[in-house]
């Protein structure tokens, strides 16, 4: 495996450090996006993370921005930003086809709550990016940013890769299992899951897991979108929404963090292990203590309760999913992929008593949580179990084909409905792997406060 990420070099773009050339005038969101399209122009052919562009309606909206900046009323500390969305949420300018065959031109003409909110916010929403099909496991064209022979992760496979490829400073993903913190951590992305039900997901409440969450080249970036959505949109139905500040935390040195292995940790090869490992002792060295499931049996029943997070998710997304897959199989069977039909086949299986009782389970492992919640800052694992596998692999856990990397870092949070971030913090083989931090539900703001001192106060680390 050779790929060509070195994070003590690699420099992400970001938006946040051209805003004060908008407004002094050395600089403007149109000459911005114009860039922008010119790395798309460049690496599209290979990387191909976009399903569509609408660059007529971004150029629009980003010559708007710029004469907002010209007169002194800018809408938001995003106003004239290319962002890309990913082809699951809806946008009345463009289709949104769910990477399935069976929803080809599909465009009921309307716009997700968070879409929304970030029109009114200012931001140019440049185009739609590549998903898995329907959200789940079967890949779509997208390669690797860092090299094209392997997945970018999935499911927001396009929305990652086109952060990692430096073609837009942020972009919107979605998480019912590991879709975002995986691929931002195989495409060298800066990511936040935020708290379930943080940030409207619009049409998409069909899961009780799912998650709206945000890609960018940098944190401050990743922040602001996902802040100037909650302030407009709100969160879920039912839910507060994001709590915090306008600007991510200042970095905040913990004095503690839980290792979590989950079912991750058996998984790790042995050159990613080596280098987490490193990593770990470089954060004892600047004296913060590494809590393990042999220091506490709160932190071993914790472990122990989040044992089978792939499978509970398998289940809860199986059952919640299987009406829709009903309907699609019923009328265009040939459309769906072995992949998403074997879903299906699993869902058929279980009786209401067996989804309550992975209900029940996904309960406890919130309880569990919860009582660890007092004994440390924060946890700490890796985003993946390895650095980004080739795209034809053919890896599988609990039932499920996981070509585009195996979820089991991520099966955690998503169970927990807990705030995740992922930071760029190591290269194994030429290829990211990401350093996930994981809080209490809405303490997403003072996560980003610990994220952001790992990745100023922690060296990187490089495993050949």
């Amino acid at each position: 495996m050779s790929g060509s990420y070195d994070p003590t070099g690699f420099r992400p773009l970001t938006f946040h450090d051209a805003v004060p050339g908008f407004r002094d005038g050395r600089d403007t969101p149109r000459a911005y996006l114009e860039r922008c399209l010119g790395v798309i122009e460049a690496k599209e052919p290979v990387v191909r993370a976009w399903v569509t562009l609408n660059v007529e309606g971004a150029r629009a909206a980003a010559d708007a921005a710029t004469a907002r900046y010209r007169e002194g009323r800018p809408l938001s500390p995003i106003d004239g930003m290319p962002i890309g969305i990913k082809d699951l949420i809806l946008t009345q300018d463009m289709p949104t086809e769910m990477g399935s065959p069976l929803y080809k031109g599909y465009n009921p003409g309307t716009d997700s709550a968070a879409i929304q909110a970030l029109r009114q916010a200012g931001a140019v929403i440049l185009g739609k990016t590549v998903t898995t099909e329907l959200g789940m496991s079967h890949p779509g064209p997208t390669t690797n940013p860092f090299h094209p022979a392997h997945t970018p992760g999935g499911s927001s496979s396009g929305s990652a890769a086109v952060i990692g490829a430096g073609m837009v400073p942020a972009a919107i993903g979605t998480q019912v299992v590991g879709s975002i913190i995986r691929p931002a951590g195989f495409c060298a992305n800066h990511a936040i899951k935020p708290t379930y039900g943080a940030l409207n997901r619009g049409e998409r409440q069909g899961f009780s897991q799912s998650h709206f969450g945000v890609h960018a080249g940098s944190q401050r970036d990743m922040w602001q979108v996902a802040w100037e959505i909650s302030q407009r949109a709100g969160g879920d139905p039912g839910h507060p929404g994001l709590f915090g500040e306008p600007l991510p935390r200042p970095p905040a040195k913990p004095q503690r963090l839980v290792l979590m292995e989950s079912e991750g940790w058996k998984l790790l090869d042995s050159a990613t292990l080596g280098g987490f490992e490193t990593l770990l002792g470089r954060l004892r060295d600047a004296g913060v203590e590494i809590l393990t499931r042999r220091d506490s049996p709160l932190i071993e029943a914790f472990e122990q309760a989040i044992g089978r997070s792939l499978e509970i998710c398998r289940d809860v997304c199986g059952f919640e999913q299987r009406w829709t897959l009903e309907n699609l199989a019923a009328k265009h069977r040939e459309g769906l992929s072995d992949s998403i039909y074997s879903r299906l086949v699993l869902a058929r299986e279980m009786t209401l008593d067996d989804y309550r009782a992975v209900l029940l389970q996904r309960e406890l492992a919130r309880r569990a949580f919860a009582a660890i919640g007092g004994l440390a800052d924060g946890v700490i694992s890796l985003s993946s179990v390895g650095p980004a596998p080739r795209a034809d692999n053919q890896a599988k856990d609990s039932g499920i084909t996981h070509t585009t990397g195996l979820p089991a870092f991520n099966a955690p949070s998503s169970v927990l409905g807990a705030p995740a971030i992922t930071v760029p913090l190591m290269a194994v083989g030429g290829l990211p792997v990401g350093v996930q931090v994981m809080g209490q539900p809405h303490a997403d703001a003072p996560l980003t406060g610990l994220a952001a001192w790992l990745a100023q106060h922690v060296p990187p680390v490089v495993v050949a």
